[in-house]
């Protein structure tokens, strides 16, 4: 008996690292489910796309329950829907916060969450979390993203350790900065600061990040659960 192709669910699916990956799992064979605010220009048979908040819990729950009837399941989320602000603590009000971890952590929660859910009837499944290596570095001028990502952190090993006995695995990568609209208003000193700070001292690309995605989201990476890999050399 031939198994069907793979449901992949990508949340921050419109563009940059979601668009990527979004069109790699279609060509790699997935029926693939983008979700972003916006609509998406994506046109592929196999392709479906929700415009949604991630952080809409109603909105989510639909979207999840639409996929499940419309391809038979889900396999996969990359929940790789995010957003930043760089800016020193004192002058960041609270607005730009509450809003980083809405998206960031509460949007990240709600939808693993909800793809476990769809996830357990079949006693399998992959989420792969973002996180960045903003973390470990403790990046000053984004303290309120960098927060936001280490409860992404916390939430990949708390989830990992609940999920584990359904067969769902649940794990992070960490990129390094990406040529993606999420750092085009930082300084370019300041990238270029931040690169010299990395054991590979280059920006990351769309590759680097989806090699690991695909690591994660490989049959042969059952055992793995709960890690989280930074890109760059960072640890």
């Amino acid at each position: 008996m031939v198994e069907a192709a793979p449901v992949t669910l990508v949340t921050g699916a419109r563009k940059g690292i979601g668009r990527f990956l979004a069109e790699r799992y279609l060509q790699a064979g997935h029926r693939v489910a983008g979700v972003s605010r916006a609509s998406s220009d994506l046109k592929h048979d196999g392709y479906v796309h929700f415009e949604a908040d991630i952080a809409d819990e109603r909105a989510v729950r639909s979207l999840v329950q639409d996929i499940v009837k419309r391809f038979g399941g889900l396999d996969n989320l990359i929940n790789n829907a995010g957003i930043a602000a760089m800016n020193h603590a004192l002058l960041t009000p609270a607005a730009s916060v509450d809003r980083i971890l809405r998206t960031n952590v509460l949007g990240a929660f709600i939808a693993a969450r909800e793809a476990a859910k769809a996830m357990q009837r079949r006693r399998r499944g992959r989420i792969v979390n973002f996180s960045t290596v903003a973390v470990p570095l403790a990046l000053e001028g984004e303290a309120a993203y960098v927060a936001s990502k280490a409860a992404v952190e916390g939430l990949t090993r708390s989830l990992a350790r609940e999920l584990a006995p359904f067969g769902i695995r649940v794990n992070a990568v960490g990129p390094t900065p990406v040529e993606t609209d999420l750092i085009r208003s930082v300084p370019q000193d300041k990238i270029a600061a931040l690169v010299q700070r990395q054991p590979i001292p280059r920006l990351g690309t769309f590759d680097d990040v989806a090699n690991v995605v695909d690591f994660f989201l490989a049959p042969r990476s059952d055992f793995v659960t709960g890690q989280v890999v930074y890109l760059g050399g960072i640890g």
